[in-house]
């Protein structure tokens, strides 16, 4: 994914940040830690590198001030057009050859094995 990335200067946590303004509009910034799984100072680096790359927009939440709101850009917008998606890429080659039946399956093994590790309490066996 980095690979793909790279020549558009994005990194992959990059990429989704894009991707989820794309999808659903503008966005409060705080949203993002659980979405992308990060700590809030790492959001805040791929903020502001975003920011200062001119792709998204970062304004004060009207409802309240203390929040940031994310928005794309036009800027944003145009890259966002010329980007390959990567995961697009990373599937049709990972899975060429393969035939719908065997890629519903493994779609389903994949999706239920993480729920599983996403609901899990680790804090309640010893490793």
């Amino acid at each position: 994914m980095e690979r793909l990335l790279r020549p558009y200067d994005l990194g992959s946590t990059q990429w989704m940040v894009l991707f989820h303004l794309v999808q659903d509009g503008a966005m409060p910034q705080r949203d993002f830690i659980e979405l992308l799984k990060v700590e809030k100072p790492t959001l805040s680096d791929i903020v502001s590198a975003l920011v200062r790359k001119g792709f998204i927009d970062q304004s004060p939440d009207p409802s309240n001030k203390r929040q940031r709101v994310l928005s794309l850009t036009e800027q944003g917008r145009q890259l966002w057009e010329r980007l390959p998606n990567p995961i697009v890429v990373m599937r049709d080659i990972a899975f060429d050859g393969v035939d719908e039946q065997t890629l519903d399956l493994i779609a389903e093994v994949l999706q239920t094995a993480t729920e599983r590790l996403e609901h899990h309490n680790f804090g309640d066996r010893e490793t």
